[in-house]
């Protein structure tokens, strides 16, 4: 079977870019951990608007669906909420 040259290109930016979005959701998921873990409102304060920004990204970057984004969103809103 013939192996064409843009079919060894395509192959090659595939694996790149699945482990960018690999690495991208990776975070995404690390930092709402983090504000989760966080007990004291003024430490999750310190995250939240970064956790709320990489998770804008991943929407927009199509890594998430937009639904799914601001599930998360939401998710980390009511936790702040719920903090003293």
């Amino acid at each position: 079977m013939d192996r064409h040259p843009q079919q060894i290109k395509r192959e090659r930016q595939d694996k790149k870019r699945r482990a960018k979005n690999i690495d991208s959701l990776s975070r995404m998921r690390t930092h709402i951990k983090t504000f989760l873990a966080a007990s004291s409102k003024s430490d999750a304060e310190k995250i939240y608007s970064n956790t709320i920004k990489i998770i804008d990204k991943a929407v927009n970057s199509n890594l998430i669906h937009k639904n799914n984004g601001s599930r998360k969103k939401s998710l980390v809103t009511r936790h702040l909420n719920s903090l003293n």
